[in-house]
């Protein structure tokens, strides 16, 4: 039987950044919509089960009810159960669980944060993740119906990992201990309490590190894009300090908003390299765009770029590996 996960975040794209910028927002309606589109899809290209995490806003009740209602529901749609938290640990638990079913692929609705809460317990799973939130570098933006399809020829084929890209990962140590990975980027700031989650403040900002990085993205990573690009199939990562002096830049932090910024060091981080300070003054990390980590002064903070992340699907390349084998061919 071939299944797949679907977490949609409900919370994604609903954080401080909305106050500060232009950001697009997806509400939770349309979430649900992209949700059926999915499953929809996936179940027209033989996917037998849909595996939901359950939320605060039901989505997969919604989604179930609502394909029901129509008839057009075939394929089985089950919702985990589980006590929730409505915290990021419900990722990580549903994505473990969902792992832990066997299914072929689990698609992710949200932003970065959503897809660094799913890698951490997505093992060699294929994950697929759609943009639904702020800063979305990570996730892309995808026509439920694509998604759908992509993520049903992930747990149909023999090899779907021929057509995914293992990603990079950033593991953080501080003092020897490892406390949290980033999928993208990890963020130093002067910021210490987290008070709001998200960071968006760019004169606190120290150093940042990076998995890959582009202009044409936003977020913090693109501080570091528009110094230098780093490609995903890059072997090799970016540090940057900023300050008052050094090469200036503009870079897309918001949405709608070109910052300008100074980066007075840069360092290529080869797969395995560590990069590390000894911190002067109490700050804090932020994780794909999240604040997560506090450092005391005095503390050692390691980075360390390994590509051991998530296997991400290709959409694109899934779909044409799906055609030539006949996929899409009917009696």
């Amino acid at each position: 039987m071939a299944s797949i996960g679907i977490i949609a975040n409900p919370a994604s794209g609903k954080d401080i950044r909305r106050l500060v910028s232009y950001a697009t927002t997806i509400d939770n309606n349309e979430k649900v919509n992209i949700c059926k589109r999915i499953v929809l899809a996936a179940q027209g290209l033989g996917v037998d089960e849909a595996l939901f995490m359950p939320d605060t806003f039901m989505i997969g009740y919604a989604v179930k009810d609502s394909l029901e209602d129509d008839g057009v529901l075939e394929a089985t749609l089950g919702l985990l159960d589980f006590e929730l938290e409505a915290t990021m640990e419900d990722t990580v638990l549903a994505t473990g669980l969902m792992v832990e079913r066997g299914v072929g692929c689990v698609v992710v609705l949200g932003g970065d944060g959503t897809s660094r809460a799913a890698a951490k317990a997505i093992g060699d799973t294929p994950m697929l993740s759609i943009s639904t939130g702020t800063n979305n570098v990570y996730p892309a933006m995808m026509e439920g119906t694509v998604a759908g399809m992509a993520a049903a020829a992930a747990a149909l084929i023999e090899e779907p990992r021929e057509c995914c890209i293992h990603d990079k990962k950033i593991t953080i140590f501080v003092n020897g201990q490892m406390r949290d990975i980033a999928l993208i980027d990890a963020v130093v700031s002067d910021d210490f309490y987290a008070g709001a989650k998200a960071i968006w403040d760019p004169e606190r900002i120290r150093r940042i590190v990076v998995t890959r990085c582009h202009p044409a993205t936003i977020g913090f990573s693109a501080v570091a894009g528009a110094y230098e690009i780093v490609e995903d199939t890059d072997d090799f990562g970016l540090a940057i300090t900023l300050g008052t002096e050094g090469r200036g830049v503009l870079a897309p932090i918001a949405a709608g908003v070109l910052t300008p910024v100074h980066v007075s060091q840069a360092k290529k981080i080869a797969l395995g390299e560590e990069y590390s300070f000894v911190s002067d003054t109490r700050c804090m990390i932020a994780l794909d765009g999240e604040r997560e980590v506090r450092v005391q002064p005095g503390d050692e903070v390691r980075f360390v770029i390994n590509r051991d992340g998530p296997w991400r699907v290709q959409p694109r390349k899934i779909l044409s590996r799906a055609a030539e084998l006949g996929m899409y061919d009917i009696e």
